[in-house]
C-alpha cells in the first residue's frame, strides 16, 4: 500500500477535496478494472470521457479520484484531485507509484514515421549479446530481459510502461530501448520518463488521422527532442530534411548519421544483396544481415546509440554483423521455384517506396515484382491514393487488397487507393477483397524468379474486421502457398 500524497509529488494539482493520507492501492484510468482503494485517473479520451465513469469507479471502491472537472455531488470519505491535465497527472502518478523506475534505468526512445521498430530491436539485440539484461518496449512485443509481453499500442499508456520499466529494473536490467509514437507523445504517456538518450528515425506522412497537420505531427516529434536532459544524447537522421529541426532546441548532447551527407557518424554502402549489406560505418567495413539503404540508416542508428552508451566500437561492428532482422521487416523466403517472397509492415507511401526501391536496386530486371497492398481502415485516408499510385509505379503488377479495414467498408478503402493510379498504370493493377486469395492470386501469378511483396502488416499475426481480431499471419500464408499448396 502506498500513501496518496507520495504518488501525487509533481503533479499539477488545482484543488483537493478529502484526505491525501489515505492509503491506496494501484492506479486505473479504465472504471472496469477498479477494485478496492484504487485511484481512478478520469481521462477525457478520444472516444470516451473517463469523467462519465467516476460514479462507476466509486461503486467499484475507488478511494480517490483524479479528475479535471469535479462532479456536481462530492461522496464522503472520498478524495478527489482536481487537475488541470488528467492524462499529465496519470504519467507522475504512475511514475511515482512505481518508484520513479526510469531513472534507475538507461531508457533510450526511438522516434520517427518509419523504422522505430527496428532500432529499438535491434538495439536490443544488440546489447543483449554484449552481455547485459535489457528491456524493449516497441510494436511488436515488450521483453523484460527474456519474458515476453504482448502489446496492444507502440507506445503503451503510462502505468504498463512504468509497470514494465519497474520489472526491468527489479530483474536487473541496465538498459531499456523503446518506441516512442507521436499519438504517446501527445497523450503524455512519456512525461515523467527520464531518457538517456534520443534517437530520430525519419518523418514523413502518417497519422494525420488524428493530427490536424503534417506541421503539428512534426512539432509533436519535436518535442520529445525539447524535453531531453542535458545529460542525455540525442541523435539524428542529417539525411532527412527534418533531422536537424528535430534538435534545434535540445539541450541535450547532439550527434549526427547519415549516408549522403556529413555527419559524427557516416556510412558508404558498398554492396546490396538480399543476403545483406556490405557497408563501411565510419571507414571500417562491415557486413550485415539486413537488406536496403534504409536499413543501412537503422544501423548507423544503433551504431551511435551503442557508442553513446559506452560500447566498444569494434564489438559493436561484430555483433551488428550478427543481427537478425526483425519480424515482418523485409522478412523473405525463396520457394523451391525461385520465387522471392516479401513480407514488411510498410504502410506509409515513403515506407512502400523504399521497400520497393530497395528491390528494384538488388533485382536483376528479369523478373517481375508483383505487389500485394491494402490500407488500413479508420486512419489517415489522404495517404490511401499515394500508396496506390507508388505500387503502381513501381512494380510489375499490383493486388489492391484488404489490410486492417477495422469499422470501414474494405472495398470503400480500395476504391480510394484505386483512384491515385495515373491511367497509364491501370493495366497492371487488379482488386481482390480477400487477403488470402490476393496472396493466393500473386503466387499463381508469379514465375520463377519473380519477387512478391506483401506489404503493410508485417509483423501482424491478426485481421481486424469490424472490431473483431481474426487469425492472419501474412508470412505463414505466403509460405503455405508457395511451398505447400502448389
Amino acid at each position: 500500500m502506498k500513501l496518496l500524497k507520495d504518488i501525487l509529488y509533481k503533479v499539477a494539482i488545482d484543488t483537493v477535496h478529502g484526505s491525501t493520507n489515505a492509503e491506496i492501492n494501484k492506479i486505473e484510468f479504465d472504471s472496469r478494472s477498479i477494485t478496492t482503494n484504487d485511484v481512478f485517473v478520469a481521462i477525457k479520451g478520444t472516444i470516451t470521457d473517463g469523467h462519465q465513469y467516476i460514479d462507476k469507479a466509486i461503486a467499484l471502491g475507488a478511494k480517490a479520484i483524479v479528475c479535471e472537472k469535479l462532479p456536481d455531488n462530492l461522496v464522503q470519505n472520498i478524495s478527489y484531485i482536481k487537475v488541470d491535465n488528467a492524462s499529465k497527472a496519470l504519467a507522475f502518478i504512475s511514475a511515482n507509484y512505481y518508484n520513479e523506475p526510469s531513472t534507475k534505468i538507461k531508457l533510450v526512445g526511438v522516434t520517427g514515421t518509419n523504422g522505430k521498430t527496428t532500432v529499438a530491436t535491434l538495439l536490443y539485440q544488440l546489447f543483449k549479446k554484449a552481455g547485459f539484461k535489457v528491456g524493449l518496449i516497441s510494436t511488436v512485443k515488450i521483453l523484460v530481459d527474456t519474458i515476453e509481453y504482448k502489446t496492444m499500442h507502440t507506445t503503451p499508456d503510462s502505468i504498463l510502461i512504468n509497470k514494465y520499466l519497474d520489472e526491468m529494473v527489479q530483474l536487473g536490467c541496465e538498459f531499456c530501448f523503446m518506441e516512442v509514437s507521436s499519438i504517446g507523445i501527445d497523450q503524455n504517456r512519456t512525461t515523467a520518463l527520464e531518457f538517456a538518450g534520443g534517437i530520430f528515425t525519419n518523418l514523413s506522412h502518417d497519422h494525420l488521422d488524428y493530427h490536424s497537420s503534417f506541421a503539428e505531427y512534426r512539432d509533436i516529434k519535436k518535442s520529445f527532442f525539447d524535453n531531453l536532459a542535458k545529460n542525455a544524447f540525442a541523435i539524428t537522421n542529417t539525411d532527412d530534411k527534418n533531422g536537424m529541426l528535430m534538435l534545434q532546441n535540445t539541450v541535450a548532447k547532439k550527434y549526427t548519421y547519415a549516408i549522403k551527407s556529413f555527419a559524427d557518424y557516416k556510412a558508404q554502402v558498398l554492396e546490396n544483396h538480399f543476403t545483406g549489406l556490405l557497408l563501411k560505418i565510419n571507414n571500417k567495413e562491415v557486413w550485415a544481415k539486413l537488406v536496403g539503404n534504409f536499413n543501412a540508416y537503422n544501423l548507423l542508428a544503433i551504431y551511435g546509440t551503442a557508442l553513446n552508451l559506452g560500447l566498444n566500437e569494434d564489438e559493436i561492428l561484430k555483433i551488428i554483423s550478427e543481427l537478425q532482422s526483425v519480424t515482418g521487416r523485409f522478412q523473405y523466403i525463396v520457394s523451391p521455384n525461385q520465387v522471392t517472397a516479401i513480407v514488411d509492415y510498410a504502410h506509409t507511401p515513403d515506407a512502400l517506396e523504399n521497400v520497393l526501391k530497395t528491390i528494384e536496386e538488388i533485382r536483376t530486371k528479369n523478373e517481375n515484382i508483383i505487389t500485394v497492398v491494402g490500407c488500413g481502415g479508420d486512419r489517415d485516408k489522404t495517404k490511401r491514393p499515394e500508396m496506390a499510385e507508388i505500387a503502381a509505379k513501381l512494380s510489375n503488377k499490383v493486388i489492391f487488397t484488404s489490410d486492417n479495414p477495422r469499422t470501414e467498408d474494405p472495398q470503400v478503402i480500395i476504391d480510394e487507393m484505386e483512384k491515385g493510379v495515373p491511367a497509364e498504370y491501370y493495366n497492371k493493377t487488379v482488386s481482390i477483397l480477400d487477403r488470402k486469395q490476393a496472396i493466393k492470386a500473386a503466387c499463381q501469378m508469379a514465375a520463377p524468379k519473380d519477387i512478391i511483396l506483401i506489404a503493410g502488416k508485417g509483423h501482424e499475426t491478426y485481421q481486424e474486421i469490424n472490431g473483431v481480431r481474426h487469425d492472419f499471419d501474412d508470412f505463414k500464408i505466403v509460405t503455405d502457398f508457395l511451398f505447400v499448396k502448389q
